[in-house]
């Protein structure tokens, strides 16, 4: 242990700076071959640990606790780090090509599988050589690329039971959702292959179609925001279940005196699920939604309820479509079904529902007009877009004229 925290030490000595692409992937080679193998003896060692009740010593049950409570790993990373050490004592072939560095803790991860007492079971009834298996899958993590390892495992695992009942996939299926205090969500969920299929092929569809140049999210926020895309699509649709006796419809309540407020105004509006949004946000939702006044007693009894009044009827926004065909931001190319119908001058400012008030903005550039940036209809129909600093967004390739007026503002 003291040789390697030298030679750690040592390491992280070394200058690197300012070397060379080919010098810097030469140093990498090496590192990624021992940190494989530093995992495999981590795994190697958990697993001892286990057989020898060592986490007891320190008065923990597990050494899946011990990991999270000693270590500071998740629930996640412990569990599976525990996965892997029995996994690596059970194929000896897959461990000593870990030992080597040829095998990655996460090719292991997705070998464990094969090693759950059901399988082995599975596999003995049925006369299966599991040194053969341990030997050809040691192969596959050692030289083939990760996915399709895990193709390998998949299909082994299927071949253990080919005749076994088809899974119900609604027993796979789970997806859970926790509300933070600032209103935003986060969850996890588990599909099965053909639901799993279904989502990624309803979300590309849309990540494809809405690549607009220049565009710097990263894929992990471009699918965010294709599944937004895709609930915003089928709510409008209006073929949901009915709910309460309503077509589904986000909700928003807000005091008369925040929605004309122009400031801010964060935490003063409460959604249907009860987070807290700003009053900026509720009122770019009441942009193209619908309206209801309700009138409150100083007690907080009812008085007055109005009619529900929708802000931008279906013939208006049948002109508005017609006329726009799409988002109107600049760049974008959001077909208008994506859109909402978005007020130059907000109806709360005094502005009137009306065509010539009226724009096709995507929900991303929607939330951009109603923090800063600003859409402008020409005499000649073409629509500009300002930045918050005032310069004008112009498309490529730009004319002397057009950058000289962005640079005026």
């Amino acid at each position: 242990m003291d040789q390697l925290d030298e030679a750690l030490d040592a390491l992280a000595a070394e200058r690197i700076e300012g070397l060379f692409g080919p010098a810097l992937l030469e140093r990498l080679g090496p590192l990624l071959a021992m940190q494989n193998r530093l995992a495999a003896e981590v795994a190697r060692t958990v697993r001892q640990c286990e057989l020898a009740g060592a986490a007891e010593h320190d008065g923990k049950a597990s050494m899946a606790s011990w990991l999270r409570g000693h270590a500071r790993l998740s629930a996640a990373a412990a569990n599976q780090l525990v996965r892997n050490g029995r996994a690596l004592d059970q194929l000896p072939a897959v461990a000593a090509a870990a030992t080597r560095g040829e095998v990655t803790p996460e090719a292991v991860a997705a070998i464990a599988p094969v090693t759950a007492p059901e399988h082995l079971a599975a596999a003995d009834a049925q006369g299966v050589d599991v040194a053969g298996v341990d030997a050809a899958l040691a192969e596959v993590a050692a030289g083939r690329p990760h996915a399709e390892l895990r193709q390998v495992v998949g299909h082994y695992l299927a071949r253990l039971d080919p005749d076994g009942p088809e899974p119900d996939p609604t027993e796979q299926r789970s997806f859970t959702a926790a509300r933070h205090s600032d209103g935003s969500l986060s969850g996890r969920f588990h599909l099965d292959a053909v639901g799993g299929e279904k989502l990624l092929t309803a979300v590309e569809s849309i990540l494809q179609a809405s690549r607009p140049a220049g565009d710097t999210r990263t894929r992990a926020q471009q699918s965010a925001d294709a599944l937004v895309q895709l609930c915003d699509n089928q709510l409008a649709a209006g073929s949901l279940p009915i709910l309460r006796t309503q077509k589904p419809h986000v909700v928003v309540r807000v005091d008369l005196d925040d929605l004309v407020d122009p400031a801010t105004g964060p935490g003063t509006a409460q959604t249907g699920f009860s987070a807290l949004i700003s009053a900026a946000r509720a009122r770019w939702l009441a942009c193209d939604g619908g309206v209801s006044r309700i009138v409150l007693g100083p007690d907080g009894q009812v008085l007055d309820y109005g009619r529900r009044q929708r802000v931008s009827p279906p013939q208006l926004r049948r002109a508005v479509d017609h006329r726009d065909r799409g988002c109107v931001f600049t760049g974008c190319d959001a077909p208008a079904h994506w859109c909402d119908v978005h007020h130059l001058v907000h109806w709360i400012d005094g502005g009137e529902t009306t065509l010539e008030n009226s724009a096709l903005l995507c929900e991303r550039h929607h939330s951009k007009v109603h923090h800063g940036f600003r859409v402008e209809r020409r005499a000649d129909g073409r629509w500009r877009t300002w930045r918050p600093d005032g310069s004008e967004i112009l498309l490529l390739p730009r004319l002397p004229d057009e950058t000289a007026r962005a640079r005026a503002g």
